[in-house]
């Protein structure tokens, strides 16, 4: 019986040794897909060039904020798919609270669609890519 034990041990220990533990998959790297590439970033240097003209979303967020992380994605998302009717950006309000403020954002994430610089329609939090894309081409329709 000492045998067969000794035995069972010995062989559950060999094919751990010979199998090995998984591998660990690397981590994705950060948003380095076209999508990503597509969101320009808005500062005080730029803002009112880039929003002056045209159809532009801007997403108002910060880094410390929950809710801004989990519609980041969605913004990305919302670039691609408008990428030949309109801008998308995005403001952080901690980085650039002189604008924040101008728009009046209490709220974060804020996502503001503006057209020639004019402020269209406002959304205040976390917001489905299917409703920004349909606001985005609702205004891109529109003359003037």
């Amino acid at each position: 019986m000492k045998n067969v034990t000794a035995i069972v041990i010995l062989v559950c220990f060999s094919s751990v040794f010979l199998v090995g533990c998984p591998k660990k998959t690397p981590p994705p790297e950060n948003n380095t897909d076209a999508s990503a590439a597509r969101v320009m970033v808005l500062d005080e240097g730029n803002f009112d060039s880039e929003v002056g003209t045209g159809v532009v979303l801007v997403d108002f967020w910060a880094t410390w904020c929950r809710p801004c992380k989990i519609q980041g994605p969605i913004v990305e998302e919302v670039a691609a798919q408008v990428q030949d009717t309109a801008k998308v950006a995005k403001l952080d309000v901690d980085a650039v609270p002189a604008i924040a403020q101008r728009f009046n954002i209490q709220n974060i994430p804020t996502l503001i669609v503006f057209k020639n610089g004019k402020n269209m329609q406002q959304f205040v939090g976390v917001t489905e890519a299917k409703e920004l894309v349909s606001a985005i081409q609702s205004l891109s329709a529109l003359k003037n």
